[in-house]
């Protein structure tokens, strides 16, 4: 529909400047004439109205939607690249791709790929556990980045700014741990005092400063401070897992879980600590470090930012609260720190809970409530904002990876990448010749919105995994039913070992109860018929069906034969100790797609709307175009009142001189003068009728549709048959039916 009306307005702007050109057609300008009523298939860039462009725009459209919606691609991608170029590929085009996580379903996208990526990362980057913490993995780093914006910055605010303001609003508070820096400022304090130089050497080592008496005592004054308000900050955490923001929970939970998945023999120890250098270490702990930074507190204009002794202050409890955080005590190095030992083993059990209970949160689907239809039902296309240069670099950077990135052929990426063909320039997406390399730099940054559209409906990797799943779900109902009546050691023994005439006899009765309560069930909740034949089934024709299917799974890698399919009886015996959760699983399920099915009701009504709306306006255009057109008036007509448009005639002669009319397949130009064309128009405005004469023998007639004309333009096809017979020039046609018919 936007189509159609864009070549409704196109080929008035470009009519418009053909006729302040010429008003005629005429056999001298017949070729400039032509020339002009062509799309310049140049002119507008990637939002240019031609084919051509179009089909480059749809295929970026369907790129960018893959590459949002399926993590994968971006997460495979990111490990591909050195990790500086990574790095600006991140902060530029993927957070522009999900335009910030601005709204809930970008912001599930969002999470669904850091959570991809950072499995990604542990999968083939880290070899040992301690990597995590003594490295600095992409993920995390992004993760972290992301979550110290504007909503997680606010978290921040929310849960430090009250301790923080309190320390640094408390001027006499100055807390020093290192001996030596209490030792010079006991000294300096005595010379001020006495205005006589200290009989005390300036430089000591530890011990000898703590050797003084009154050292030790002002050490324990700041230990005991210490403690204090370090108490303070671990409340305020140890109280805040709601407040932090769920972004950073839930990749917490998907670290957790994936080293555990990698590393199995880890303690939960080792993996708390981690999960504890992410949200203190990573998270939390430059906050306190540099408040003003990071902006949980407010500096006022002049005010000179904080103290030396105040950032020193936020810095020795910092330094506290990550050895709380990370179970480490004080050694040798900081032996006159050792009293504080105990107190960091309680303040870790604290920040344990709180780590724990930080990795409690639902799945990304449970949380938005999204799910593979979302999409369908949603009224508007989703929208990014992106610049040229990233478009080209994202174009770019797929191509030279798609290799790695998708090994299986048959990947939707390289269907669209196919689409796509070789990197355009900057020039063609901006619709503009000649550019020097400083233009093309600054115009590299120019933004286009790109509407977001799914290319494939459905994959067929998710049917087939859809399949499997359903294979799996009726084989464990048939071996259900089968174990009930015949039990064994293995499901191999059971199946190998064939039925009794009682366990036969005894199935068949369980049967036809089953049958008994099927016909009581409601229509709607009644069983499908291939459980329905399955109940008609005897025992031993069960067991064949299991054999069948096992073989199915088996060639799909769902069930191990070596161990006698024991794996799958486990599963079939968590089924049924999970049945009650199973049921609250299917009923939220069930709620969610009667919303979905509510959603395309209401979508399928809207875009029904809209399209009666398009048509109404084209018809409404077209109209517009009519009542400008040349009227026929008979003598005696009452002026103003309406008439029909007249016909044109002319003969194949005059219109082979104007250019419309290139050739008729076997009939010599000579012959031309004996053919007589007239194009009627029709009630229906914008159809013409076009009947052909012979030497005044009437021959055949064609109905012309203008609209169709105009596409044929947009999709660059100068020459169309009429007749089956008669070639004629496509622009200029336009042009005589603008100039008979259109006024124009």
């Amino acid at each position: 529909m936007d189509i159609k009306i864009g070549l409704l307005v196109k080929n008035k702007v470009t009519l418009q400047e053909v006729v302040s050109h010429s008003k005629k057609l005429t056999r001298k300008n017949k070729a400039q004439l032509s020339d002009m009523m062509k799309i310049d298939r140049q002119k507008g860039g990637l939002k240019g109205l031609s084919k051509e462009k179009r089909m480059k725009l749809e295929a970026y459209q369907n790129l960018f939607y893959l590459l949002q919606t399926n993590p994968t691609y971006l997460a495979k991608l990111i490990f591909q690249m050195p990790q500086n170029k990574s790095t600006k590929f991140m902060d530029s085009v993927i957070f522009t791709l999900y335009n910030y996580a601005s709204n809930q379903r970008e912001e599930y996208l969002l999470l669904k790929l850091f959570k991809t990526a950072l499995q990604e990362e542990i999968k083939s980057k880290v070899d040992q556990l301690h990597e995590i913490i003594t490295g600095n993995p992409t993920v995390i780093k992004m993760v972290v980045s992301f979550n110290r914006g504007a909503r997680g910055q606010n978290a921040l605010r929310q849960i430090l700014a009250p301790v923080v303001k309190e320390i640094i609003e408390e001027r006499g508070m100055n807390i020093k741990t290192d001996p030596i820096d209490i030792y010079k400022a006991w000294v300096n304090q005595m010379e001020s005092q006495t205005g006589e130089a200290s009989k005390l050497p300036y430089d000591v080592t530890p011990d000898q400063a703590l050797g003084h008496e009154e050292v030790r005592l002002r050490l324990d004054g700041s230990i005991r401070n210490m403690r204090n308000v370090t108490d303070k900050f671990l409340a305020a955490i140890a109280t805040s897992v709601d407040k932090i923001p769920y972004g950073m929970r839930i990749i917490a939970k998907v670290l957790k879980d994936s080293l555990h998945e990698k590393f199995p023999d880890a303690t939960d120890e080792e993996l708390i600590k981690i999960v504890g250098n992410l949200l203190y270490y990573r998270y939390m702990n430059p906050a306190i470090v540099a408040p003003d930074a990071f902006d949980i507190i407010d500096m006022s204009a002049g005010a000179g930012g904080l103290s030396t002794d105040q950032r020193r202050n936020l810095g020795s409890i910092a330094k506290v609260l990550q050895h709380a955080a990370s179970n480490k005590m004080f050694d040798k190095e900081y032996c006159h720190l050792a009293s504080i030992n105990e107190y960091l083993s309680h303040a870790h059990l604290k920040f344990r809970r709180f780590f724990q209970s930080a990795c409690e949160v639902p799945e990304l689907e449970d949380k938005f409530n999204i799910d593979e239809y979302s999409d369908l039902v949603t009224l508007n296309k989703p929208v990014i904002y992106i610049s040229i240069g990233e478009i080209i670099n994202t174009h770019t950077l797929f191509l030279d990876h798609q290799d790695a990135i998708a090994p299986d052929h048959n990947d939707p990426i390289h269907e669209l990448l196919e689409d796509l063909g070789d990197v355009p320039t900057i020039e063609s997406l901006i619709g503009e010749a000649g550019l020097s390399e400083a233009g093309k730099e600054l115009l590299a940054k120019t933004e286009v919105s790109l509407s977001l559209t799914n290319k494939f409906d459905v994959s067929g990797g998710e049917n087939e995994e859809m399949n499997a799943r359903t294979l799996l779900l009726n084989t464990k109902r048939l071996m259900v039913d089968v174990i009930r009546f015949q039990p064994g050691e293995t499901l191999t023994e059971i199946l190998e070992c064939p039925a009794s005439a009682d366990q036969e006899t005894e199935h068949q009765r369980a049967m036809q109860r089953r049958a008994i309560r099927d016909a009581k069930t409601p229509e709607k909740m009644k069983r499908n018929q291939a459980q329905v034949d399955e109940n008609q089934m005897s025992l031993t024709e069960k067991k064949e069906k299991i054999e069948q299917n096992l073989k199915k799974l088996t060639a799909l890698g769902k069930v191990n034969p070596a161990n006698k399919y024991q794996d799958l009886i486990n599963d079939v015996a968590k089924d049924i100790r999970n049945q009650r959760r199973y049921r609250q699983r299917r009923k939220a399920e069930l709620v969610r797609l009667q919303q979905t099915y509510s959603g395309l009701i209401s979508k399928t009504a809207f875009y029904e709307e809209q399209t009666d709306y398009y048509n109404q306006y084209i018809k409404t255009c077209m109209d517009n175009l009519a009542s400008k057109g040349k009227l026929s008036r008979k003598p005696g007509d009452v002026k103003g009142k309406k008439s029909k448009q007249v016909s044109q005639r002319y003969t194949a002669a005059r219109l082979h001189e104007k250019g419309v009319l290139l050739e008729i397949e076997d009939l010599s130009s000579s012959q031309f003068k004996n053919v007589i064309f007239d194009i009627c128009p029709t009630e229906e405005v914008g159809d013409f009728e076009v009947k052909a004469k012979f030497m005044g023998v009437q021959m055949d007639s064609f109905m012309l549709h203008y609209q169709d004309l105009l596409q044929l333009q947009y999709e660059g096809v100068a020459v169309m048959k009429i007749f089956d017979k008669a070639k004629v020039n496509v622009n200029l046609l336009i042009f005589l039916l603008n100039k008979k018919f259109y006024g124009k």
